[in-house]
């Protein structure tokens, strides 16, 4: 059977409509990462952090961003986070990570996390958190205190990623 020359043309300059649904959750996801970058930016401007040496702008893409005031509550969550917890930014803002600690989180490696952080020092721990709907993963995180141009602690940075190694 021939076809006719109509459907030869339309056939040529058609896109699968798959192709436009991922091209529309690349956009969503680039509209969500500068919308993290911006809100970021925004608490580093106003505690006049050295933004440069967090390399902020190059881990957002492949890495979670929590970022706690100096009393642990969490000020801002990257989008991301409902992706590897199951939590919107909404709901753990305002609260302390331990909401992602349970039954299988090793206190040894907590006890170490706290230390740093008492000591106002960098530390990179995977521990075993957990999601909303109470499935445990691995989770590595890079902590990092963060200080003024004072030299003053303003906040902690987490740099958080799903450890999937066995």
């Amino acid at each position: 059977m021939k076809r006719d020359n109509s459907d030869e043309i339309s056939s040529r300059h058609s896109v699968p409509i798959l192709a436009w649904d991922f091209h529309y959750e690349y956009i969503n996801e680039l509209k969500a990462i500068f919308t993290d970058l911006k809100k970021v930016s925004k608490i580093a401007s106003e505690f006049h952090w050295n933004e440069k040496n967090l390399k902020i702008k190059e881990r957002i893409k492949e890495e979670i961003i929590v970022v706690t005031d100096v009393n642990l509550k969490i000020v801002f969550a990257s989008t991301g986070i409902k992706r590897m917890t199951g939590y919107t930014e909404e709901e753990v803002l305002g609260k302390t990570p331990k909401m992602f600690q349970g039954p299988k989180t090793c206190n040894v490696v907590l006890k170490e996390i706290r230390e740093a952080i008492k000591l106002k020092l960098p530390f990179e721990k995977t521990v075993e958190n957990y999601r909303k709907n109470g499935h445990s993963y691995k989770c590595k995180i890079n902590g990092v205190p963060v200080f003024n141009l004072k030299g003053e602690l303003s906040h902690f940075i987490a740099f958080e990623s799903e450890d999937k190694s066995a």
